[in-house]
């Protein structure tokens, strides 16, 4: 009778831990999270690998496996997030911006209260390429030509709008538009199906390499007119797109002229401090490691992250930048 009163109270006693344990005692539940990205021969892919990879590394630790989602792009991941499919989203600056004002895809909705900013990635260029065959030479030829100006939902959409639309075209009555998803465009450019494209994309990018690498010769348009696309739209800056990064361009400058936004990552107000505080902290602890996983961060700073954010930054990644004097 005392043997079984003994093990009785030491079965209490054990479950009675287990209740109360400290985290690394009893195995926490594992908080799944889903990051949106964009096509796959873009930077946003790779960027939210990489944050993945990261956190995922340290899941024991956090409790946080992440996975990573190849979407439509800025549009759908900001919509996403603020529907719940998405925790996490990478999306261009002028893209977050509109959503916390209300405008452009947000006019009917009005201003995305609830999406918060977590950092700032790498600067994007808005560049036009053309085929050699079409004989573009500069934007004002697309009249009446094949141009690949977005899908619906995409960041670079709104961009290729601006630019047409600072140069007195319209994609609606101009050309033939397209509504085709990046990834479609360099191979029907080099088919011949098309004889242009936009696309918004930090550099180098396969999306281009890609486009200048086979038969058909396709070459980068300057985008005039960027004084007044900057006037009218502030989170927009002149840039120079250089030919460096791909030799099998027909261009034969240095580089060429348009405009550019950044690449920002974004979530919910939803989202716990916890989860937004351990990917910033994962991502800034390794940022020597982080930087080097694309060409295109290169230069990048941890000052640079925090610029071009125009939604709240979450509490959670405030938490970090407090902490180690950022903020």
């Amino acid at each position: 009778m005392k043997k079984l009163l003994i093990l009785t109270v030491a079965v209490l006693f054990g479950f009675t831990l287990m209740l109360g344990a400290a985290p690394g005692d009893v195995q926490a539940k594992t908080e799944f999270v889903t990051i949106g990205t964009g096509g796959i021969t873009g930077v946003y892919y790779p960027t939210g690998g990489a944050i993945a990879k990261m956190v995922n590394a340290k899941r024991k630790e956090y409790g946080i496996r992440a996975t990573v989602e190849s979407t439509g792009g800025s549009v759908f991941n900001i919509n996403a997030i603020m529907s719940g499919d998405l925790e996490f989203g990478v999306a261009q600056s002028d893209r977050q911006y509109q959503a916390v004002q209300g405008i452009a895809d947000w006019a009917d909705q009005g201003p995305q209260k609830d999406l918060r900013a977590v950092f700032s990635i790498h600067a994007e260029t808005v560049d036009l390429i053309v085929s050699e065959d079409s004989g573009i030479k500069s934007i004002q030829d697309l009249k009446g030509k094949r141009v690949n100006i977005g899908n619906v939902g995409s960041g670079y959409r709104q961009n290729a709008i601006d630019a047409l639309e600072a140069n007195d075209l319209n994609y609606e009555t101009d050309f033939h538009a397209e509504s085709l998803k990046a990834a479609e465009a360099p191979g029907l450019i080099q088919d011949g199906r098309i004889d242009a494209a936009f696309y918004t994309v930090g550099h180098p990018s396969g999306y281009y390499k890609e486009a200048t690498a086979g038969k058909t010769k396709v070459r980068f348009i300057p985008i005039p007119n960027v004084d007044k696309i900057v006037a009218k739209f502030p989170y927009y800056a002149a840039a120079t797109t250089l030919m460096e990064n791909y030799p099998g361009a027909a261009n034969t400058e240095e580089g060429v002229d348009t405009f550019g936004v950044k690449a920002t990552f974004v979530t919910s107000a939803k989202v716990s401090d916890e989860v937004v505080y351990a990917i910033t902290k994962e991502v800034f602890d390794n940022f020597d490691k982080f930087v080097k996983l694309h060409p295109a961060y290169a230069g990048l700073t941890k000052e640079d992250m925090l610029t071009g954010l125009s939604a709240p930054i979450h509490p959670g990644a405030m938490k970090y930048y407090k902490e180690v004097g950022l903020k």
